[in-house]
């Protein structure tokens, strides 16, 4: 008994994967992720966590010179696919979509901690991701998690965390979609406090042919302020959802969002964070007429909370060269970073990850040179504390190619 003791106490202070030894990261041009301006100085970790910021005079295991480089916090992608789709292509390397559950299906025991894609925008500066499943036809899809891109075997993150839906072109009606949101809203609403066995037998459910998990879904949704990402696009799409956040008091999050700038001031006034992808600007339908590679800077001059994301499969890294485009355009350079990092962090309620600070889980990028430029890559990635291989399936590839070049 006191060998099963010391062994379960073990394994609370050392979780398995463990840490490393304590690492100190020495002068660095370092951006937290709040806004602020950066400044120079030194970085302790110790047991996965920040320990000290500052002018460090500390003897520690390893040491890395940060001299000329740039720090930020590791970037979260929040609208991916990684560890659930490998070939959009072939159907047997997907596990994005669901045969019999709409809302309440869950992605999160399908993801592989051992896809290819995980090293290949780990190695480009992302360290968690924001995993979601295909849209479907109706308003609300399934549900999304958060991973840490950390390749351990045993998977750490946040299931079932955020639910995915979308607004827009449809082979239906908009009208008739926006009936059925409505009354999934309300479906979910009344499940409050009732069985879910009663909840099955309401019209809706039973036409829609809605399990279980569907109805406990949507009572998440509308009662325990589970986050709500919309994709959309069009003005008057995006005034009916500010007022059916309204309405349900939703915890929303809309992405697209092409039109914003001709709603910009009721956008700014909903509070509802957005998730944009700062290169697009050209309409590609009559929803984004108004598309503009002025967005970010238009939405963060009027204080709304901007994420960002990639339109490029696979290439979910990509979203920094959004950010520098976005900057590039009249964004605040600050800003862009806490977009790649702590806005999601925060939206999402990730706790304890997303910025520099101490107390927080080491994740943390050291860059070669600015981060929002496409041409800088990482030097150094920190997940968790530890220092990660930056070795990918491409990378290897390249070493395999230029030896055979060299030996002819």
């Amino acid at each position: 008994m006191n060998n099963f003791k010391y062994i379960f106490l073990t394994l609370l202070i050392f979780p398995l994967g463990g840490y490393a030894e304590d690492l100190l990261i020495k002068n660095g041009d370092i951006h937290i992720g709040d806004g602020t301006n950066s400044f120079k100085g030194d970085i302790y970790i110790q047991n996965g966590l920040i320990k000290k910021i500052g002018d460090l005079d500390i003897a520690a295991s390893r040491t890395i010179d940060a001299s000329n480089k740039i720090i930020t916090p590791g970037f979260i992608s929040p609208m991916t696919a990684i560890g659930i789709v490998e070939i959009g292509a072939l159907d047997v390397t997907r596990d994005d979509e669901a045969d019999y559950l709409n809302m309440g299906f869950s992605i999160f025991r399908a993801f592989n901690p051992n896809s290819t894609l995980i090293p290949w925008n780990r190695s480009n500066g992302l360290t968690s991701v924001i995993t979601l499943p295909q849209q479907t036809s109706l308003p609300l899809a399934g549900l999304g998690s958060f991973f840490v891109l950390d390749g351990n075997k045993n998977i750490n993150g946040l299931e079932d965390m955020v639910m995915l839906g979308r607004i827009g072109p449809s082979n239906g009606s908009r009208s008739e979609d926006f009936d059925y949101l409505e009354d999934l809203l309300n479906l979910g609403k009344n499940s409050k406090n009732k069985p879910v066995e009663k909840m099955m037998d309401d019209p809706l459910a039973q036409f829609l042919e809605l399990q279980t998990q569907d109805i406990e879904a949507l009572d998440k949704l509308v009662n325990k302020n589970l986050p709500l990402i919309i994709e959309t696009n069009r003005a008057s799409d995006i005034l009916h959802l500010i007022d059916l956040k309204k309405k349900f008091k939703l915890n929303l999050i809309l992405a697209g969002i092409e039109d914003a700038p001709l709603v910009i001031e009721e956008l700014a006034e909903s509070n509802i964070p957005v998730i944009i992808n700062p290169m697009d600007n050209i309409p590609n339908s009559f929803d984004e007429l108004s598309s503009s590679l002025k967005l970010a800077s238009l939405l963060n001059d009027a204080g709304i909370t901007i994420m960002f994301d990639s339109d490029r499969s696979h290439n979910y890294h990509l979203i920094r060269q959004g950010a520098g485009n976005a900057v590039a355009y009249g964004m605040d350079y600050e800003d862009a970073i806490s977009g790649l990092s702590k806005n999601v962090a925060d939206v999402f309620n990730i706790n304890n990850r997303g910025s520099i600070k101490v107390g927080f889980y080491a994740d943390i990028v050291i860059w070669d040179a600015d981060p929002l430029e496409p041409s800088s890559f990482p030097t150094n990635v920190i997940i968790n504390g530890n220092e990660i291989d930056l070795t990918t399936r491409s990378s290897r590839l390249k070493d395999r190619y230029i030896k055979k070049l060299s030996q002819k």
